[in-house]
Protein backbone atom coordinates (compact mmCIF):
# COMPACT_ATOMS: atom_id res chain seq x y z
CA UNK A 1 0.00 0.00 0.00
CA UNK A 2 1.38 3.42 -1.02
CA UNK A 3 0.69 6.49 1.13
CA UNK A 4 0.26 9.50 -1.15
CA UNK A 5 1.30 13.06 -0.32
CA UNK A 6 1.54 16.39 -2.09
CA UNK A 7 4.99 17.11 -0.60
CA UNK A 8 7.58 14.81 0.98
CA UNK A 9 10.36 16.57 2.91
CA UNK A 10 13.40 14.36 3.44
CA UNK A 11 15.15 15.65 6.56
CA UNK A 12 13.50 16.84 9.76
CA UNK A 13 16.32 19.01 11.06
CA UNK A 14 15.86 22.72 11.65
CA UNK A 15 15.30 23.65 8.00
CA UNK A 16 13.17 20.66 6.99
CA UNK A 17 11.02 20.99 10.11
CA UNK A 18 10.61 24.73 9.44
CA UNK A 19 9.30 23.95 5.95
CA UNK A 20 6.88 21.41 7.40
CA UNK A 21 5.62 24.02 9.86
CA UNK A 22 5.40 26.62 7.09
CA UNK A 23 3.11 24.27 5.16
CA UNK A 24 1.21 23.31 8.31
CA UNK A 25 -2.43 24.34 8.25
CA UNK A 26 -2.52 24.49 4.46
CA UNK A 27 -4.51 22.19 2.19
CA UNK A 28 -1.37 20.38 1.11
CA UNK A 29 -0.77 16.91 2.52
CA UNK A 30 2.82 16.85 3.77
CA UNK A 31 5.20 14.14 5.02
CA UNK A 32 8.44 14.96 6.87
CA UNK A 33 10.96 12.11 7.23
CA UNK A 34 13.75 12.18 9.82
CA UNK A 35 15.98 9.23 10.62
CA UNK A 36 17.14 10.25 14.12
CA UNK A 37 15.02 11.99 16.79
CA UNK A 38 16.83 14.70 18.78
CA UNK A 39 17.47 13.87 22.46
CA UNK A 40 14.94 15.27 24.91
CA UNK A 41 15.80 18.54 26.64
CA UNK A 42 16.19 19.14 30.37
CA UNK A 43 17.17 22.53 31.90
CA UNK A 44 19.95 20.98 33.98
CA UNK A 45 21.70 19.54 30.92
CA UNK A 46 24.96 21.18 29.81
CA UNK A 47 24.81 23.31 26.69
CA UNK A 48 25.22 21.59 23.34
CA UNK A 49 28.28 22.34 21.25
CA UNK A 50 26.19 23.11 18.18
CA UNK A 51 24.60 26.54 18.49
CA UNK A 52 23.34 29.08 15.96
CA UNK A 53 23.16 32.86 15.84
CA UNK A 54 19.52 33.33 14.89
CA UNK A 55 18.84 36.57 13.04
CA UNK A 56 15.83 38.80 13.63
CA UNK A 57 14.33 37.56 10.32
CA UNK A 58 14.81 33.91 11.34
CA UNK A 59 13.26 34.58 14.74
CA UNK A 60 10.28 36.10 12.95
CA UNK A 61 9.88 32.90 10.91
CA UNK A 62 10.01 30.78 14.06
CA UNK A 63 7.48 33.01 15.80
CA UNK A 64 5.10 33.09 12.84
CA UNK A 65 4.95 29.30 12.52
CA UNK A 66 4.40 28.99 16.28
CA UNK A 67 7.75 27.43 17.25
CA UNK A 68 9.25 30.28 19.26
CA UNK A 69 7.31 29.38 22.39
CA UNK A 70 9.14 26.04 22.42
CA UNK A 71 12.46 27.88 22.34
CA UNK A 72 11.43 30.38 25.03
CA UNK A 73 10.26 27.55 27.31
CA UNK A 74 13.70 25.93 27.07
CA UNK A 75 16.65 28.36 26.82
CA UNK A 76 18.20 30.97 24.55
CA UNK A 77 20.34 34.09 24.80
CA UNK A 78 19.48 37.43 23.13
CA UNK A 79 22.36 39.65 22.08
CA UNK A 80 22.15 43.40 21.61
CA UNK A 81 25.73 44.24 20.64
CA UNK A 82 28.21 42.84 18.14
CA UNK A 83 31.86 43.79 18.06
CA UNK A 84 34.29 43.15 15.19
CA UNK A 85 37.94 44.09 15.42
CA UNK A 86 41.51 43.37 14.50
CA UNK A 87 44.88 44.92 15.36
CA UNK A 88 44.29 48.37 13.90
CA UNK A 89 40.55 48.85 13.66
CA UNK A 90 37.24 47.94 15.25
CA UNK A 91 33.51 48.55 15.05
CA UNK A 92 30.70 47.85 17.47
CA UNK A 93 27.10 47.43 16.37
CA UNK A 94 24.25 48.10 18.81
CA UNK A 95 20.59 47.20 18.40
CA UNK A 96 19.45 50.68 19.41
CA UNK A 97 21.28 52.07 16.38
CA UNK A 98 18.57 50.53 14.17
CA UNK A 99 15.70 50.89 16.67
CA UNK A 100 15.51 47.17 17.36
CA UNK A 101 15.37 45.52 20.80
CA UNK A 102 17.94 42.87 19.83
CA UNK A 103 20.37 42.03 17.03
CA UNK A 104 19.62 38.32 17.30
CA UNK A 105 19.64 35.25 19.54
CA UNK A 106 22.10 32.47 20.30
CA UNK A 107 20.20 29.18 20.47
CA UNK A 108 21.30 25.57 20.63
CA UNK A 109 20.46 23.75 17.40
CA UNK A 110 18.73 20.94 19.28
CA UNK A 111 16.48 23.44 21.06
CA UNK A 112 15.43 24.95 17.72
CA UNK A 113 14.75 21.52 16.23
CA UNK A 114 12.76 20.34 19.25
CA UNK A 115 10.65 23.50 19.25
CA UNK A 116 9.86 23.08 15.54
CA UNK A 117 9.02 19.39 15.94
CA UNK A 118 6.73 20.19 18.90
CA UNK A 119 4.81 22.47 16.56
CA UNK A 120 5.03 20.20 13.52
CA UNK A 121 3.09 17.34 15.09
CA UNK A 122 0.22 19.71 15.93
CA UNK A 123 -0.72 20.17 12.25
CA UNK A 124 -3.34 17.66 11.01
CA UNK A 125 -2.12 17.93 7.41
CA UNK A 126 1.48 16.96 8.29
CA UNK A 127 2.69 13.43 9.06
CA UNK A 128 6.04 13.13 10.80
CA UNK A 129 7.96 9.89 10.27
CA UNK A 130 10.68 9.54 12.91
CA UNK A 131 12.78 7.53 13.43
CA UNK A 132 12.53 6.47 9.81
CA UNK A 133 15.38 5.24 7.63
CA UNK A 134 14.97 5.56 3.87
CA UNK A 135 15.79 2.32 2.11
CA UNK A 136 15.19 3.59 -1.41
CA UNK A 137 14.51 6.94 -3.10
CA UNK A 138 13.11 6.68 -6.62
CA UNK A 139 13.08 10.14 -8.18
CA UNK A 140 10.65 10.67 -11.05
CA UNK A 141 9.73 14.13 -12.39
CA UNK A 142 6.09 13.03 -12.50
CA UNK A 143 6.03 11.50 -9.04
CA UNK A 144 8.73 10.17 -6.70
CA UNK A 145 8.57 7.19 -4.37
CA UNK A 146 10.35 6.56 -1.08
CA UNK A 147 10.57 3.19 0.62
CA UNK A 148 11.25 3.16 4.35
CA UNK A 149 13.11 0.42 6.18
CA UNK A 150 9.95 -0.60 8.03
CA UNK A 151 8.29 -1.48 4.72
CA UNK A 152 6.13 1.61 4.28
CA UNK A 153 6.09 3.30 0.88
CA UNK A 154 5.38 7.00 0.35
CA UNK A 155 4.81 8.80 -2.94
CA UNK A 156 4.63 12.45 -3.85
CA UNK A 157 4.67 14.73 -6.86
CA UNK A 158 7.19 17.00 -5.08
CA UNK A 159 10.28 15.81 -3.24
CA UNK A 160 12.15 18.34 -1.08
CA UNK A 161 15.78 17.73 -0.10
CA UNK A 162 16.45 18.96 3.43
CA UNK A 163 18.92 16.16 4.14
CA UNK A 164 22.15 18.12 4.48
CA UNK A 165 25.28 18.90 2.54
CA UNK A 166 25.73 15.33 1.31
CA UNK A 167 22.07 15.11 0.29
CA UNK A 168 20.99 11.72 -0.95
CA UNK A 169 17.93 13.26 -2.59
CA UNK A 170 20.10 15.72 -4.52
CA UNK A 171 22.34 12.93 -5.72
CA UNK A 172 19.43 10.68 -6.79
CA UNK A 173 17.92 13.62 -8.70
CA UNK A 174 21.24 14.15 -10.52
CA UNK A 175 21.76 17.74 -9.35
CA UNK A 176 25.40 18.83 -9.27
CA UNK A 177 27.33 21.12 -6.94
CA UNK A 178 30.43 23.29 -7.03
CA UNK A 179 32.66 24.04 -4.07
CA UNK A 180 35.94 23.71 -2.26
CA UNK A 181 37.46 23.11 1.17
CA UNK A 182 38.78 26.09 3.10
CA UNK A 183 42.28 26.00 4.54
CA UNK A 184 40.96 26.19 8.09
CA UNK A 185 39.11 24.03 10.59
CA UNK A 186 36.98 25.31 13.45
CA UNK A 187 37.56 24.35 17.07
CA UNK A 188 34.31 24.82 19.01
CA UNK A 189 34.22 24.99 22.80
CA UNK A 190 31.54 25.50 25.40
CA UNK A 191 33.02 27.25 28.43
CA UNK A 192 32.01 28.63 31.79
CA UNK A 193 33.07 32.23 32.31
CA UNK A 194 33.55 34.40 35.36
CA UNK A 195 31.15 36.94 33.86
CA UNK A 196 27.41 36.42 34.25
CA UNK A 197 24.88 36.70 31.45
CA UNK A 198 26.32 38.70 28.53
CA UNK A 199 24.58 40.43 25.64
CA UNK A 200 27.44 40.80 23.15
CA UNK A 201 28.91 38.62 20.40
CA UNK A 202 32.33 39.39 19.05
CA UNK A 203 34.66 38.38 16.28
CA UNK A 204 38.37 39.13 16.39
CA UNK A 205 40.62 38.66 13.35
CA UNK A 206 44.18 37.57 14.00
CA UNK A 207 46.99 36.75 11.54
CA UNK A 208 46.37 33.01 12.11
CA UNK A 209 42.58 33.11 11.85
CA UNK A 210 39.40 34.51 13.44
CA UNK A 211 38.19 33.97 16.98
CA UNK A 212 34.53 34.29 17.99
CA UNK A 213 32.59 34.59 21.23
CA UNK A 214 28.88 33.72 21.40
CA UNK A 215 27.09 34.25 24.72
CA UNK A 216 24.87 31.52 26.12
CA UNK A 217 22.41 31.90 28.95
CA UNK A 218 23.99 32.39 32.36
CA UNK A 219 27.79 32.37 32.82
CA UNK A 220 28.38 30.27 29.72
CA UNK A 221 29.64 30.92 26.22
CA UNK A 222 30.48 29.24 22.95
CA UNK A 223 33.97 29.95 21.60
CA UNK A 224 34.95 29.32 17.99
CA UNK A 225 38.62 29.26 17.09
CA UNK A 226 39.51 29.07 13.39
CA UNK A 227 42.98 27.70 12.71
CA UNK A 228 44.98 25.55 10.31
CA UNK A 229 43.75 21.92 10.35
CA UNK A 230 46.88 20.54 12.00
CA UNK A 231 46.75 23.19 14.73
CA UNK A 232 43.09 22.47 15.48
CA UNK A 233 43.94 18.77 15.71
CA UNK A 234 46.76 19.56 18.17
CA UNK A 235 44.59 21.81 20.31
CA UNK A 236 41.68 19.38 20.42
CA UNK A 237 43.99 16.59 21.61
CA UNK A 238 45.26 18.59 24.60
CA UNK A 239 44.04 17.82 28.13
CA UNK A 240 41.50 20.40 29.30
CA UNK A 241 44.00 22.13 31.63
CA UNK A 242 46.52 22.61 28.84
CA UNK A 243 43.84 23.72 26.38
CA UNK A 244 42.49 26.19 28.94
CA UNK A 245 45.98 27.72 29.20
CA UNK A 246 46.10 28.04 25.39
CA UNK A 247 42.71 29.77 25.38
CA UNK A 248 43.76 32.22 28.07
CA UNK A 249 46.92 33.00 26.12
CA UNK A 250 45.26 33.37 22.70
CA UNK A 251 41.90 34.99 23.43
CA UNK A 252 41.67 38.67 24.42
CA UNK A 253 41.25 39.77 28.07
CA UNK A 254 37.85 41.30 27.22
CA UNK A 255 36.45 37.77 27.39
CA UNK A 256 37.06 37.69 31.12
CA UNK A 257 38.26 34.68 33.06
CA UNK A 258 37.47 31.29 31.51
CA UNK A 259 36.77 29.10 34.51
CA UNK A 260 36.51 25.74 32.79
CA UNK A 261 35.94 23.94 29.49
CA UNK A 262 32.60 22.13 29.41
CA UNK A 263 32.80 20.55 25.94
CA UNK A 264 34.90 20.68 22.78
CA UNK A 265 34.71 19.56 19.16
CA UNK A 266 35.93 20.48 15.70
CA UNK A 267 34.84 20.43 12.08
CA UNK A 268 36.33 21.24 8.66
CA UNK A 269 35.15 24.29 6.71
CA UNK A 270 33.63 23.75 3.29
CA UNK A 271 31.91 25.87 0.65
CA UNK A 272 29.38 24.18 -1.58
CA UNK A 273 26.63 25.49 -3.83
CA UNK A 274 24.15 23.50 -5.90
CA UNK A 275 24.23 24.34 -9.60
CA UNK A 276 20.46 24.67 -9.40
CA UNK A 277 17.97 24.58 -6.53
CA UNK A 278 15.16 22.88 -8.44
CA UNK A 279 14.06 20.78 -11.35
CA UNK A 280 10.77 19.10 -12.22
CA UNK A 281 9.48 17.39 -9.09
CA UNK A 282 12.32 18.25 -6.70
CA UNK A 283 13.61 21.26 -4.72
CA UNK A 284 16.66 21.80 -2.48
CA UNK A 285 16.70 23.79 0.75
CA UNK A 286 19.27 24.45 3.49
CA UNK A 287 22.62 22.65 3.37
CA UNK A 288 21.38 20.44 0.53
CA UNK A 289 21.43 23.64 -1.57
CA UNK A 290 24.38 25.50 0.00
CA UNK A 291 27.14 25.18 2.58
CA UNK A 292 28.61 28.49 3.65
CA UNK A 293 31.64 29.60 5.68
CA UNK A 294 30.39 29.89 9.29
CA UNK A 295 32.26 33.17 9.87
CA UNK A 296 29.11 35.25 10.49
CA UNK A 297 26.81 32.38 11.46
CA UNK A 298 24.51 32.79 8.47
CA UNK A 299 24.15 29.14 7.40
CA UNK A 300 21.02 28.32 9.39
CA UNK A 301 19.53 31.74 8.70
CA UNK A 302 19.63 31.45 4.92
CA UNK A 303 18.33 27.89 5.25
CA UNK A 304 15.30 29.09 7.23
CA UNK A 305 14.70 31.76 4.58
CA UNK A 306 14.78 28.99 1.95
CA UNK A 307 12.11 27.09 3.87
CA UNK A 308 9.94 30.19 4.28
CA UNK A 309 10.22 31.10 0.59
CA UNK A 310 9.43 27.58 -0.64
CA UNK A 311 6.42 27.29 1.68
CA UNK A 312 5.09 30.58 0.33
CA UNK A 313 5.57 29.57 -3.31
CA UNK A 314 3.95 26.16 -2.85
CA UNK A 315 0.89 27.43 -0.98
CA UNK A 316 0.39 30.23 -3.51
CA UNK A 317 0.69 27.79 -6.43
CA UNK A 318 -1.78 25.34 -4.89
CA UNK A 319 -4.23 28.16 -4.17
CA UNK A 320 -4.05 29.18 -7.82
CA UNK A 321 -4.50 25.60 -9.09
CA UNK A 322 -0.94 25.33 -10.42
CA UNK A 323 1.17 22.18 -10.35
CA UNK A 324 3.37 22.53 -7.26
CA UNK A 325 5.97 20.17 -8.72
CA UNK A 326 6.29 21.94 -12.05
CA UNK A 327 9.61 23.42 -13.10
CA UNK A 328 8.01 26.87 -13.53
CA UNK A 329 6.60 26.97 -9.98
CA UNK A 330 9.85 25.74 -8.43
CA UNK A 331 11.84 28.21 -10.52
CA UNK A 332 9.95 30.98 -8.70
CA UNK A 333 11.40 29.67 -5.43
CA UNK A 334 14.88 29.39 -6.93
CA UNK A 335 14.71 32.95 -8.25
CA UNK A 336 13.76 34.17 -4.77
CA UNK A 337 16.64 32.48 -3.02
CA UNK A 338 19.62 31.47 -5.14
CA UNK A 339 20.98 34.92 -6.00
CA UNK A 340 20.50 36.18 -2.42
CA UNK A 341 22.30 33.14 -1.04
CA UNK A 342 25.12 33.56 -3.53
CA UNK A 343 25.60 37.17 -2.40
CA UNK A 344 25.85 36.03 1.22
CA UNK A 345 28.26 33.22 0.35
CA UNK A 346 30.46 35.54 -1.71
CA UNK A 347 30.49 38.11 1.10
CA UNK A 348 31.68 35.45 3.56
CA UNK A 349 34.37 34.35 1.09
CA UNK A 350 35.50 37.96 0.78
CA UNK A 351 35.77 38.28 4.56
CA UNK A 352 37.71 35.02 4.70
CA UNK A 353 40.18 36.18 2.03
CA UNK A 354 40.59 39.82 3.06
CA UNK A 355 40.86 39.22 6.80
CA UNK A 356 42.99 36.11 6.37
CA UNK A 357 45.87 37.79 4.57
CA UNK A 358 49.02 39.55 5.72
CA UNK A 359 49.16 41.56 2.49
CA UNK A 360 49.81 45.17 3.53
CA UNK A 361 47.54 46.91 0.97
CA UNK A 362 44.65 44.59 1.84
CA UNK A 363 45.26 45.11 5.55
CA UNK A 364 45.09 48.85 5.00
CA UNK A 365 41.81 48.52 3.08
CA UNK A 366 40.15 46.32 5.70
CA UNK A 367 41.26 48.60 8.56
CA UNK A 368 39.95 51.58 6.62
CA UNK A 369 36.68 49.72 6.10
CA UNK A 370 36.28 48.99 9.81
CA UNK A 371 37.01 52.62 10.63
CA UNK A 372 34.47 53.89 8.12
CA UNK A 373 31.84 51.42 9.35
CA UNK A 374 32.31 52.78 12.85
CA UNK A 375 31.97 56.42 11.79
CA UNK A 376 29.55 56.44 8.84
CA UNK A 377 26.09 55.89 10.32
CA UNK A 378 24.14 55.09 7.11
CA UNK A 379 26.70 52.46 6.04
CA UNK A 380 26.75 50.99 9.52
CA UNK A 381 22.96 50.71 9.63
CA UNK A 382 22.92 49.06 6.21
CA UNK A 383 25.44 46.43 7.31
CA UNK A 384 23.46 45.78 10.49
CA UNK A 385 20.14 45.30 8.73
CA UNK A 386 21.79 42.98 6.23
CA UNK A 387 23.29 40.88 9.04
CA UNK A 388 19.90 40.80 10.79
CA UNK A 389 18.29 39.38 7.64
CA UNK A 390 16.17 42.48 7.13
CA UNK A 391 17.15 43.20 3.53
CA UNK A 392 14.67 43.41 0.69
CA UNK A 393 12.58 40.61 -0.77
CA UNK A 394 11.84 38.78 2.47
CA UNK A 395 9.36 35.88 2.44
CA UNK A 396 6.06 36.55 4.17
CA UNK A 397 6.93 34.32 7.14
CA UNK A 398 10.06 36.39 7.78
CA UNK A 399 7.91 39.53 7.85
CA UNK A 400 5.58 38.03 10.42
CA UNK A 401 2.81 37.29 7.93
CA UNK A 402 1.23 33.85 8.16
CA UNK A 403 0.71 31.79 5.00
CA UNK A 404 -2.90 30.71 4.62
CA UNK A 405 -3.99 28.32 1.92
Amino acid sequence: MIEKYDVIVVGGGMVGAALGCGLGGSRLRVAVIEDTPPPAFAPEQPHDLRVSAISVASASILKTVGAWRGIASRRFCPFRRMRVWEEAGEVEFRSEDVDEPVLGYIVENRVIQLALLDRLVEFPNVDFFCPAKTRMIDYDPLGSTIELNDGRTLSSHLLVAADGGYSRVRQVAGMGVSGWDYEQHALVLTVETAYGQQDITWQRFTPKGPQAFLPLDGPHASLVWYEAPEEVKRLKALPDEALLAELISAFPPVLGEIKRIEAKGSFPLKRQHALSYSKEGVALIGDAAHMIHPLAGQGVNIGLLDAAALAEVLVDAYRNHRDIGSASVLRTYENMRRSNNLIMMTTMDLFYRVFGTANRPLRFIRNLGLGLAERVTPAKKLVMRYAMGLGGGLPNLARGQAILG
